[in-house]
């Protein structure tokens, strides 16, 4: 299961598309490939977006929105801005700041650290491991939810279109000046997916959107991302944690909406 069906964190409907995909795809059967299942060209351009992802190194800034239950049911919403810097197998660091404050995510390969910057707290666990074996520790053990993870795996194209059971390209459009190609997918179980790739030979992914339909209100979850950078050379240092002065080591809880917060 991937990690956008994993997500309790939620929106708009995407009516209009879905109306038009019904037309566009057929139903799928149990012997369908992803290719058969999204058409040739979605697949190509998956599979370009993959082929890059699994570059050693990397850097990407993302703008996300998503949403979350309040006390009362009501739907609510939490923006962030993040830097993530990858560096395979098993180095990540998640640089976040938004409307709940600050934050940051180190991975050095064998610990995991999650610090509130704003509260100068931090809890560490120890994870050896890739990359994809530390998201599923920080998912179950602190309520850390990452969902762009399935970028980070060593095999995105699969990791998207796993659950996938229509889909395919919808239109273009420009995001930032650069020519894109819009993709919408149907995953299960009542999860939709829109994905705008580049229409060039790296296939970045430039906008993800995400719709939760069963879950009540019909939430979402929508991230720009911009500001590649394949050219980075991070140093081991650069994803260990040395606490600062006067922070402290706590235990984490999840409060509402899956974001991480200090015990008391």
């Amino acid at each position: 299961m991937n990690r956008l069906t994993k997500l309790r964190y939620a929106g708009a409907a995407a009516g209009l598309l879905v109306a038009a995909m019904s037309a566009m795809v057929a139903p799928a059967r149990a012997e369908d490939s992803p290719a058969a299942l999204i058409g040739e060209e979605a697949n190509a351009a998956l599979a370009r977006m993959s082929k890059t992802l699994t570059a050693n190194q990397f850097s990407f800034r993302s703008h996300t929105v998503r949403a979350y239950a309040g006390p009362n049911g009501e739907l609510l919403h939490v923006a962030h801005t993040t830097k993530t810097v990858v560096r395979r197998p098993d180095r990540l660091l998640v640089d976040a700041t938004g409307d709940d404050g600050s934050s940051k995510m180190m991975y050095d390969g064998k610990t995991l650290v999650v610090y509130v910057v704003d509260q100068k707290q931090y809890e560490s666990i120890p994870v050896p491991g890739k990359i994809e074996d530390m998201v599923d520790v920080a998912e179950k053990l602190l309520g850390v939810d990452f969902p762009l993870a399935d970028l980070l795996t060593d095999n995105p194209e699969k990791s998207l279109l796993d659950g996938v059971t229509s889909g395919g390209q919808v239109g273009v459009a420009t995001i930032d000046g650069v020519p894109c190609r819009h993709f919408f997918f149907v995953q299960s179980p009542d999860l939709e997916l829109e994905l705008w790739l580049e229409d060039n030979d790296r296939s970045l992914p430039r906008r993800v959107f995400v719709t939760y339909r069963s879950l009540p209100g019909h939430p979402t979850f929508l991230a720009e991302l911009s500001d590649w950078d394949f050219s980075i050379h991070p140093a081991d240092a650069d994803f260990v944690f040395q606490p600062p002065a006067g922070v402290t080591q706590v235990v984490l809880r999840t409060k509402a909406g899956g974001i991480p917060a200090p015990a008391k």
